[in-house]
C-alpha cells in the first residue's frame, strides 16, 4: 500500500524519531542491516498501518501531519538495546514518555504503568495495530506516580513482536475516543517473514536484579501474500533490594517473571479482502516486600506481629499472579471507492494475590488467648480484581481525489462493554480474630478483599465520529474530527477537533490544533474498594478505600463520579534544512476541568464519618472525586543529524521535553466546605504537579564502522517536588536534576549475528536523599526519575535465520 512508503517519508520528515539514533534511516532501511530494503518488502510488512492523526490510508509520500507524532522503530532495541521491557525502553528513549519501577507500592510494584507529557496513566489512550488496548485491573493506590489511575501495561507485549511505536503527542479524543487526552500511542506489530531470535542477560554492578531474556519471532507466508507472525517470549527479572542496617526491608526492583505469547497477521482472500488478526497472551508471577514489622521490643506496634512467629521482625511479600489477555480479529475490503474495516477486540487482566511470610495478629492473638502458642497461619489468598474490555468497531473511509487537492472523508462507529470484578480473599486474610480494634486484623502486608468489597459490575457505551482531512492547495491542509459518544453509567459527551499545516517552504512547515476531549471514569475508579495499610510518617495506619456511591461515600459527602473534560492546543513548525537535518518544536497546553484524583485521609475526627470509621475499626479514609482543574504546558524539541565521519556514519539526535502541571482550582462540593486538606492537601496537590521531572531530555550518538556500532545516550530528568506527610513547616522533598548516561557496543559476525555488550546509568546516579519518614516508600529513596538501583550491565546477542 502507498502508506507504507509514506510512512517512514512522513515521519522522517515530520518529527525528529528519536529511537535508536537512526530512526529517520530506519523508516525505509531494513533494521537489521541498515540497507536499503525493496518498497514492496516494506508494504508488506506494515500493510494497513496508518500515521497517528490522520485516517487517510492513500497519503502521498509528500505529505506530512498536522500533529506531532514520532515514530520509534523497535528493531534496535530488541537486538541491542540495554533494557528488556518496552515501558523500559521507550523511557530512556522518549522524553514526553514516562513510566517506572515502583517499589513499596503494593502492587503497582508489579505492573508498570505509562504516561505522556507529565499527566496520568490513564489519560493516554494506547492502540495495538491501530485498535485499542484495554488497560489493567489495578487501580495505583501508592508510589509518586500515577497515584489514583488505571493504565496500560505496555509490558504484555514482547519487543521482539513490535515494528515501531507511534507516539501522537496531542489531544486526540475526537478522533480515538477516551483516554486520549495527554496523546496515543499506537504499537504496530510486525509481519516480516523470516525468523530471529535473542537472548540477554544483564544485573546490576552491586550483584543482584539479574534479567533473563529469551525471544523468538517467525513470520510465515501464508497463500501469496498473506503474512502470519508468532513471537515468544521469557524473561526474568530478579529482586533488588538497596535497604541497609538503618533501614531492614526489602527496597529495590520487583521479581517478576514473564512468559507471554504474540501473534500478528493478515490474509487476503477473495474479491480484495483482507482477515486482520493479533493478539496475545501473557501470564506473570511477581514478588515485592511491603513494609518491614518490627520485632518483639521494637517501636513497632507490638499487636502487629506476634512473639511466636517473627520475634524479630519480619518483610511480608505481596505476590500477585497477573493473567492478561488481547485479541483482535477483523476484515477490510474496498466497497465503490471506500475502504471498510470491521473488528472485534476482546481484552482481559486479571490479579490476585498471595501475601506470604505473613501473619494475622488477629488470629495470633486469638490462639495464644485460648492456650495456643500464638501461630497465625504465614500465607493467605487476599483476592484480586479482573477488568475485561470487548470493543466492537466500523469504520469507512475514502480519499477523494478530485475535490480541491484532495480530501479524505472517514466517519464510523464503535461499541465497547467493560466489565470490573472484585474477588474477597480467604477469611483469614481479612478476619479480625480477636475481636475489633488494634489494628491487627488481615494479613500484614496487604489485607484482603471482605466481602463487603466483592463487586461485579459493568457498562457499556457508544460513539459515532466524522473525521475530514482537506489538502486546500498543494501546501496547505486541515483536518477536522467531531466524534459524539454516551455511556451508561454517566451519560454522553462530544468533542471536536481541528488541525492545520502550511507548508511555508519545501522545507518548513507550520502546523497546529486545537481540541476538546474528555476521559470517562473509569470502572475501577468508580467501584473500587478494599481496607489496607499505608504508612504515615513511618506508622501504620489501617486505610478505608470507600467506593464512590457506597454509604461512607455518601455519609462523606462526596458526589459521583463523572467524566473529565479537556481543552488542548498545540503549534509548531517542523524544519529541515538540509537532508543530514531535521528539527522539530511544538508548544502546548491542557486544560483539565474535573479532573479525578484520589482524595487525601478523612480521619476519625471528621464530624460526618469519624464514627462510621471507628465503628469500622480503621484510622482514615478516601475517595475518588473529580475535584480539581489543572493546566498542563510545555514545549517538545527534537534534533537529528546524521553524516559521514571517517570510514564510518554517525547518527545523532536531541530531544526534549519541558513541562509543568498546575492545579487552577479545587472544586469543594458544599458538604466539604472547611475540610480542603481532606480533600486535596499540599501533599496530594504535589503528586499531580510534581509527579514528572519538569523536564527530560536525551542526547545521543551512535557511530557505525565496518562490523561495530558504538552508542552513547544520555538523559537529564530535571528537578521535582514530592510532599510530606509533616506538612509545613517540614520542608517538601526536592529532588535535583541529574543526568544518567547508557552505552554499548555492539560486533555483527555476520549479517545475521549480533552481539552487544553494554551498561545502563553507567554513572551510578540515585535521587535525591530524602528523610524516610516522609517518604511514600519508607525510604530513603524514592522511585522517581531513573530510579533507585544504580548502574547496571548487560549482555545481548541477537541472530536471524
Amino acid at each position: 500500500m502507498a502508506v507504507s512508503r509514506s510512512l517512514g517519508a512522513a515521519i522522517a520528515a515530520a518529527v525528529v524519531n528519536i529511537g535508536f539514533l537512526h530512526a529517520a534511516h530506519a523508516a525505509e532501511a531494513d533494521p537489521q542491516t541498515g540497507s536499503s530494503a525493496p518498497a514492496e518488502d516494506r508494504m508488506t510488512e506494515l500493510e494497513g498501518v496508518t500515521v497517528l492523526g490522520s485516517r487517510r490510508y492513500d497519503r502521498s509520500s509528500d505529505t506530512e501531519t498536522a500533529v506531532p507524532v514520532d515514530m520509534l522503530p523497535m528493531q534496535k532495541a530488541a537486538e541491542q538495546g540495554g533494557n528488556f521491557d518496552l515501558a523500559q525502553t521507550l523511557q530512556y528513549t522518549a522524553p514526553s514518555f514516562i513510566s517506572g519501577h515502583q517499589t513499596g507500592a503494593d502492587n503497582a510494584d508489579s505492573v508498570d504503568s505509562a504516561a505522556l507529557r507529565g499527566l496520568g496513566s490513564d489519560q493516554t489512550l494506547v492502540l495495538v495495530n491501530g485498535k485499542r488496548l484495554h488497560s489493567t485491573a489495578l487501580v495505583n493506590l501508592f508510589g509518586a506516580r500515577n497515584r489514583g489511575n488505571t493504565g496500560t501495561d505496555l509490558n504484555t507485549i514482547p519487543l521482539l513482536a513490535i515494528d515501531h511505536v507511534e507516539i501522537l503527542r496531542d489531544g486526540a479524543a475526537a478522533q480515538y475516543g477516551s483516554d486520549a487526552i495527554a496523546g496515543v500511542m499506537n504499537i504496530a506489530l510486525k509481519r516480516r517473514k523470516g525468523c530471529e531470535g535473542v537472548v540477554g542477560y544483564g544485573e546490576y554492578s552491586r550483584g543482584d536484579g539479574e534479567n533473563w531474556l529469551a525471544s523468538a519471532y517467525c513470520g510465515f507466508q501464508v497463500g501469496n501474500d498473506g503474512v502470519v507472525a508468532l513471537t515468544g517470549e521469557y524473561l526474568d527479572r530478579g529482586r533488588s533490594n538497596r535497604s541497609g542496617p538503618d533501614n531492614p526491608r526489602t527496597i529495590g526492583d520487583t521479581a517478576v517473571e514473564n512468559g507471554t505469547v504474540y501473534f500478528n497477521g493478515d490474509i487476503p482472500f477473495g474479491n480484495g479482502m483482507h482477515f486482520y488478526f493479533d493478539g496475545g497472551l501473557q501470564n506473570r508471577s511477581a514478588s515485592s516486600g511491603a513494609f518491614a514489622r518490627g520485632g518483639i521490643g521494637s517501636d513497632d506496634i507490638p499487636s502487629r506481629n506476634s512473639e511466636a512467629m517473627y520475634p524479630d521482625g519480619f518483610v511480608p511479600f505481596i505476590d500477585p499472579y497477573v493473567q492478561d489477555r488481547h485479541g483482535t480479529a477483523g476484515v477490510w475490503w474496498n466497497w465503490n471507492d471506500w475502504r471498510v474495516d470491521a473488528s472485534q477486540t476482546l481484552g482481559y487482566n486479571k490479579l490476585i494475590d498471595t501475601i506470604r511470610h505473613t501473619l494475622n495478629a488477629s488470629i495470633a492473638n486469638y490462639d495464644l488467648e485460648h492456650g495456643g502458642a500464638g501461630i497465625s497461619p504465614d500465607h493467605f489468598n487476599a483476592g484480586g480484581f479482573s477488568f475485561t474490555q470487548a470493543t466492537t468497531n466500523l469504520d469507512f473511509t475514502r480519499f477523494f481525489d478530485g475535490w480541491l487537492h484532495g480530501v479524505n472523508v472517514a466517519f464510523g462507529g464503535e461499541f465497547r462493554h467493560e466489565n470490573y470484578e472484585i474477588y474477597a480473599g480467604e477469611p483469614g486474610s481479612y478476619i479480625d480474630a480477636d475481636g475489633p480494634g488494634g489494628g491487627n486484623a488481615g494479613s500484614q502486608g496487604f489485607p484482603g478483599f471482605q466481602p463487603a468489597d466483592a463487586a461485579d459490575k459493568s457498562r457499556h457505551s457508544w460513539a459515532g465520529y466524522v473525521d475530514v482531512e482537506t489538502n486546500w492547495t498543494d501546501r496547505f491542509m486541515t483536518d477536522q474530527a467531531l466524534r459524539y459518544e454516551d455511556y451508561s453509567d454517566f451519560g454522553s459527551t462530544t468533542t471536536g477537533k481541528i488541525a492545520a499545516a502550511f507548508r511555508v517552504t519545501d522545507q518548513f512547515l507550520l502546523r497546529a490544533s486545537a481540541s476538546t476531549g474528555f476521559r470517562a471514569p473509569s470502572l475501577q475508579q468508580r467501584w473500587f474498594s478494599s481496607t489496607f495499610t499505608d504508612f504515615i510518617s513511618g506508622e501504620p495506619v489501617d486505610v478505608v478505600l470507600a467506593p464512590n456511591g457506597g454509604p461512607i461515600a455518601r455519609a462523606a459527602g462526596i458526589p459521583n463520579l463523572k467524566e473529565e473534560t479537556s481543552q488542548s492546543v498545540t503549534a509548531g513548525f517542523t524544519w529541515k534544512p538540509t537532508d543530514a537535518l531535521s528539527i522539530t518544536l511544538d508548544g502546548y497546553r491542557i486544560d483539565i476541568d474535573d479532573r479525578i484524583v484520589l482524595t487525601g485521609y478523612f480521619d476519625t475526627s471528621d464530624p460526618d464519618i469519624g464514627e462510621i470509621l471507628q465503628q469500622l475499626g480503621v484510622g482514615s479514609a478516601q475517595f475518588f472525586v473529580n475535584s480539581v482543574d489543572t493546566r498542563t504546558q510545555g514545549l517538545d524539541l527534537t534534533v537529528s543529524h546524521g553524516m559521514d565521519l571517517g570510514q564510518g556514519r554517525l547518527e545523532s539526535f536531541l530531544a526534549f521535553n519541558h513541562g509543568t502541571t498546575n492545579v487552577r482550582k479545587v472544586h469543594t462540593p458544599p458538604s466539604l466546605v472547611g475540610r480542603e486538606d481532606s480533600l486535596l492537601g499540599e501533599r496530594d496537590r504535589l503528586f499531580i504537579e510534581g509527579g514528572a521531572p519538569r523536564s527530560k531530555a536525551t542526547l545521543g550518538f551512535d557511530y557505525s564502522i565496518g562490523d561495530w556500532d558504538a552508542n552513547l545516550k544520555f538523559i537529564y530528568f530535571g528537578r521535582m517536588t514530592l510532599g510530606t506527610f509533616s506538612g509545613p513547616p517540614v520542608p517538601n522533598q526536592h529532588y535535583g536534576a541529574a543526568t544518567s548516561a547508557d552505552a554499548s557496543l555492539t560486533y555483527s559476525f555476520s549479517e545475521n549475528t549480533k552481539l552487544t555488550v553494554g551498561g545502563t546509568n553507567i554513572f551510578d546516579k540515585f535521587p535525591t536523599s530524602q528523610n524516610p519518614d516522609e517518604t511514600d516508600n519508607g525510604f530513603k529513596y524514592e522511585a522517581v526519575q531513573f530510579g533507585l538501583n544504580g548502574a547496571a550491565w548487560f549482555v545481548r546477542l541477537a541472530h536471524r535465520f
